[in-house]
């Protein structure tokens, strides 16, 4: 990631046009983790929640569904 988030994430999002990686968890998990570094806590809480839905692993989805937590403690915090 030598050009920041914004550049991963330009890389990052045709991908999910692939039908191929449609159902591909952890596309959503990287996309979240771009947007949250970009300050879009919202929409990173999404995909990330997004990536829980598609796991078939209970230990993944629940690390997951923690970080979206945590995406949205960040985002009200930032609020305040």
């Amino acid at each position: 990631m030598a050009f920041g988030p914004e550049a991963a994430l330009a890389i990052v999002e045709p991908l999910l046009l692939d039908p191929a990686l449609a159902d591909y968890p952890f596309l959503p998990s990287v996309r979240a983790n771009y947007l949250a570094q970009l300050g879009r806590l919202a929409e990173a809480r999404l995909e990330v929640e997004r990536a829980a839905a598609l796991t078939q692993n209970a230990r993944e989805r629940g690390l997951l569904l923690a970080r979206g937590a945590a995406y949205a403690r960040a985002q009200t915090a930032s609020r305040d």
